[in-house]
């Protein structure tokens, strides 16, 4: 009878081989699926749009922390400067708070312009941004350098993994996970195949990155068990091009 070490390894294994496969299947999903699974925000009230990885040019979300201008055309009495706190709400002259946290700036101009209509004739109103976050994306997982960098412009998966000092020795190439915050209630995971896409040429779902998303490479299945299999075993039965 195996141990209890190893039955716990083999559980370990298991999942971590799966929780991928359950990933790619829900962000394969047909258009009508995705329809049907797009959602209200419960503190905005906002439609949650379907989760979806190939919109190229992404509008700037609002986040905790963000400041700026709101400069009304025929009201400058009403101009001002807001934060975004950390409820996500800001705090506005005359009409109190809004929740914004995740609104689009053309989605936060219909917002206050719905919100003055009560107290003003067809206010105008324009958003100028003055501190934001920078744009960011998060690389983890057997990599040479994990961690936070700044985006640059467009960059792609690829093109990331190079950033955070690309793929180690340790490196499952063929399961590298893109994670990608859809909403507040949405994280959406697409299962890339990096090795096939470089031994192919052919870089058609090499993803460009959008602000906030997180790279996952995963161990591959021979450093997991290079510790219980002797070395001269593994250069025996295993051939190299395999992985």
């Amino acid at each position: 009878m195996p141990g209890k070490s190893t039955l716990n390894f083999v559980l370990a294994f298991v999942t971590l081989i799966c929780a991928p496969m359950l990933f790619c299947q829900s962000s394969e999903q047909n258009p009508s699926d995705q329809t049907a699974n797009a959602g209200v925000d419960t503190q905005s009230g906002n439609k949650v749009p379907p989760p979806g990885f190939q919109e190229r040019y992404p509008r700037y979300q609002l986040v905790t922390g963000d400041t700026m201008d709101l400069i009304f055309e025929f009201s400058p009495e009403f101009n001002q400067t807001v934060s975004v706190q950390p409820d996500g709400y800001i705090s506005l002259r005359g009409i109190g708070d809004v929740h914004v946290s995740s609104l689009t700036l053309p989605q936060l101009t219909s917002t206050l312009e719905a919100a003055y209509s009560k107290i003003l004739n067809k206010p105008s109103i324009s958003v100028v941004m003055k501190d934001y976050e920078k744009p960011y994306f998060i690389a983890n997982g057997q990599l040479g350098h994990p961690g936070k960098y700044i985006l640059h412009g467009d960059m792609t998966v690829t093109e990331g993994i190079a950033e955070a000092g690309g793929f180690t020795e340790k490196s499952k190439h063929s399961n590298v996970i893109l994670f990608r915050r859809v909403s507040s209630q949405w994280t959406e995971a697409k299962v890339l195949d990096v090795k096939k896409m470089l031994s192919d040429k052919n870089l058609s779902e090499d993803y460009v990155l959008h602000p906030g998303d997180m790279i996952f490479v995963p161990q591959n299945t021979i450093s997991k068990i290079s510790k219980f299999i002797p070395t001269s075993a593994v250069n025996t039965y295993i051939a190299p091009q395999t992985f």
